[in-house]
């Protein structure tokens, strides 16, 4: 059964922030709001979480994760930016985009794409998502929560506790985060190739 932490949009609660990386830390599958959706998410490296998603999703071995990251400075430990993507990336940070680029070694080979070598990254614009982020101190594994059969996300905390309590740790929520996910640019060939719009502004990447 998922626990269910009621935090503030704006001031989230440490206690909550606390016992959720808590329970990411020790394997454990959470659904959290960010600037676009709400997200599944779980530890590095988890196999069991990365497992659970799959199996929630129905996902093939070619989706691509996403590294949800704090900052750009964690982002450039886990995949390779040139100067020119740098400063593309970085003019959109934070915000509501995934940038697919090619992983680093510190990236497990479960997470990349198994014949791209590639990974998603994005950092939220949404403060209880960097509360997470900044209290877990690396990036959480997500993939947007988005069922099966469905076309748009589940938007409230209360029907993701009830539709998924079974299988999941823990339910964050903050209020409603939008149904519209993020806009997905893969930078992986060099120049940038939108592959999903979304919530993102899609004009600066054409």
């Amino acid at each position: 059964m998922a626990k269910y932490f009621d935090v503030h949009p704006e001031n989230p609660q440490k206690r909550s922030i606390d016992q959720v990386v808590g329970l990411v830390r020790e394997g454990g599958l959470i659904a959290y709001p960010t600037d676009s959706c709400f997200a599944l998410g779980c530890q590095l490296g988890t196999k069991d979480g990365i497992g659970r998603i799959k199996s929630i999703r129905q996902l093939d071995e070619k989706h691509h994760f996403t590294l949800v990251c704090r900052d750009f400075s964690q982002l450039g430990q886990f995949v390779l930016v040139n100067n020119s993507v740098f400063r593309a990336i970085k003019s959109a940070t934070p915000g509501s985009y995934t940038f697919i680029l090619p992983a680093t070694k510190e990236v497990p080979r479960l997470l990349q794409h198994p014949k791209k070598k590639t990974v998603g990254v994005r950092i939220p614009d949404h403060v209880v998502a960097q509360a997470l982020l900044a209290e877990l101190g690396e990036p959480i594994v997500s993939s947007t929560l988005l069922l099966p059969g469905q076309e748009e996300p589940l938007t409230q905390g209360w029907e993701i506790k009830d539709e998924l309590d079974h299988v999941l740790d823990a339910v964050i929520d903050s209020g409603d985060c939008g149904t519209e996910p993020t806009t997905v640019v893969d930078f992986s060939g060099g120049e940038p190739e939108i592959v999903r719009y979304g919530a993102g502004d899609p004009t600066r990447f054409e």
